[in-house]
Order: structure tokens, then sequence, then C-alpha cells
């Protein structure tokens, strides 16, 4: 079991109210990567530095850290990501495979929140605008921005992500947003039968306290669970069973256009169409929103994360995981 002891962050850096009133502001767009590279080159992880972005985990992951605007207006914020595998000749790419990768706000002191999680197409680009006007709490002020990949290669891929404020006349945004948990992989052994669980407190100020959960389930030689097998994910709260759910998308064949680099399997299907634990290749992994403001009231709660049936490792050591973060976001009615 993973523990989390876990507080509300000071109103002063958390708590962002914004009023209908104001004057009219133009549109801002902060440029946080560029054409950055991510790559995995243990010898040399700085190879594709530049002076604002600096790269992490031996390159896959990058990281920028800017200053984004406050508004004493209804803003609307929308996360701008572009994601390129880099050529390596006319007709490779250094990359063609699936890999998983999220854009993370992080935060000393706890844990990160997926601003955007997704899989990359095998081999080809995906482009994703995305309403987050729920994160406007926690993206203010200054922000260290982390790009995530998978990848096992160098060079991998280029990433560009921006962020646009657009003030509006009128709409209620979130009074607060709260950081619960980001595990970038559990497996049988890290969360046995007890799960991940969270002690949080829930700050005064919203009618309704809404949960975002990102969840999508993989295995380490792609046979199987947890990739291929649904799996119950459960939610408690204080204790309590709040929600059970399967995540699962039967939809991925829509996406075979943007995997150039699929292949067709022995049974006639190409890898891009099977149906998978909450994802596809080249699409974003949304988050299953979850209203708890019954169970959630203002002050201290913990929260547990458990999946159920992970596959054990077998003789080679191969295994189901998951990658999994939450998030809870106060609103008004």
């Amino acid at each position: 079991m993973t523990t989390f002891k876990n507080v509300a962050v000071p109103i002063a850096s958390m708590l962002l109210i914004l009023s209908v009133c104001g004057s009219a502001v133009q549109p801002t767009v902060v440029d946080v990567f560029n054409n950055n590279t991510i790559h995995f080159t243990p010898d040399e992880p700085d190879r594709y530095d530049t002076l604002d972005v600096k790269a992490l985990d031996n390159g896959r992951i990058i990281q920028a850290t800017v200053t984004c605007p406050a508004y004493e207006q209804p803003v609307k914020l929308t996360a701008h990501l572009e994601i390129r595998p880099i050529p390596k000749d006319e007709q490779f790419m250094y990359d063609s495979w699936d890999r998983a990768g999220s854009v993370r706000l992080w935060q000393n002191g706890f844990p990160e929140v997926e601003i955007i999680k997704f899989m990359t197409a095998y081999g080809g680009p995906s482009t994703y605008d995305v309403d987050v006007t729920h994160l406007l709490p926690l993206l203010t002020g200054g922000c260290t921005i982390n790009a995530f990949i998978d990848t096992w290669v160098t060079p991998g891929w280029h990433v560009d992500f921006s962020l646009k404020y657009e003030p509006l006349e009128e709409w209620r945004n979130p009074v607060w947003a709260l950081p619960l948990m980001f595990e970038q992989s559990v497996n049988r052994e890290s969360m046995g039968d007890s799960g991940v669980q969270t002690t949080i407190v829930v700050p005064e100020g919203a009618d309704r306290v809404l949960l975002n959960y990102l969840v999508s389930g993989h295995c380490t030689d792609g046979r199987g669970a947890d990739e291929f097998v649904p799996k119950d994910n459960v939610i408690c709260v204080d204790g309590r069973v709040v929600y059970r759910y399967r995540p699962w998308r039967d939809d991925c064949r829509q996406f075979r256009e943007v995997n150039p680099y699929c292949r067709r399997w022995s049974d006639g299907n190409w890898s891009s169409d099977y149906s998978r634990s909450g994802w596809c290749p080249g699409d974003m992994v949304e988050p299953m929103e979850l209203d708890l403001t019954d169970h959630l009231t203002p002050g201290e709660h913990t929260i547990r994360f458990m999946i159920e049936d992970i596959r054990p490792k077998d003789e080679e050591g191969n295994h189901g995981y998951w990658r999994i973060s939450s998030y809870l976001v106060g609103r008004e009615k």
C-alpha cells in the first residue's frame, strides 16, 4: 500500500476565486514547449536541453517553468498539445511504437496533476485542444510543467504545448482544485489488495466536489491482462466504496488512419484496432468525472483507489500494470 499524507494547499496559493466583474482583456497564450525533444539517452540526457527547457529521466521528461496569468473575471482555459515522431529517413521514424505520455503540473510536495494524458500513435503525429478550465486554480502564477513520453530511443518525439487564457463575460470558474494522487506504474506487488491511499483536507467554498480519475491499463509483454482484459477499478472514501467500474475503449478502430506504423496480426486485426483498458493508440485518455459532493464535505477524508485482479509477475517477470492519477475540483452550482 502506498499512502500519501496530504493537506489542502494554503489559500493564497491554491484558491483562486474569479468574479464576473472586470474590464475586457485580450486572450493570453503561454508557450511552454516549442518543438522540444523527448528522447532516451542515459549517457547524455541533456543532449537536447535549451535555455528554458531541461530534461529529466534520461530525456524522457522535459521540464519548463512559466508564469501564467491571473484574472479578476471569468476565464476559459484551453491546453494545446502537438506530438510529432522524429523521422529517421524517408521511410522510418526513430520511434514508431505507441507510447504512454502526459503533460503534467509539478508542485513541490504534492502529486503531479495530469493536464493531458495520452497515448501516442504508432509513429504518427497527434494534436489535441482540450478545455482544462477546471484546472484554472492550479494553473496561475509560476507553474512548472513536465511533458513525458515513455520512449526508449533517441531522438524520439517533438512536443509543442501551450495554455490559452480567454476572458469571458459569463462563466462560473472552479473555486479550488486539489491534487490527490499520481502513480506512473502500479502493479500487483506495489498495490496489493489495499490499493493506493491518500489523506486530504477538502477546503470550504464549493457547492459541488468532483473527483477526476485518469487511468490506463497495460502489460509488459503485450499479452492479455491488463491491457486487453478489463479489470474493476474501485474508489473508496473513508472506507466506503463509492464507485466501481471497468475502464474500457472499444472504439479504437476509428484511429487506424493516424497509426501509420501499426501492423496486422495473425487474426487479421490491426494492432491499433484492439479494444483496451481505457485507451486507444493515437488518442488522449479522458478523465472520468465523479460527483462526490455527498461524501467529501469540508474537512479531512481518506480516499483509496484499488484495481482488482492485476496480473502478477510470471516466471519471465512480465506482468500487468496501471498508470493512474486523480485530483479534486470544487465548483459552485
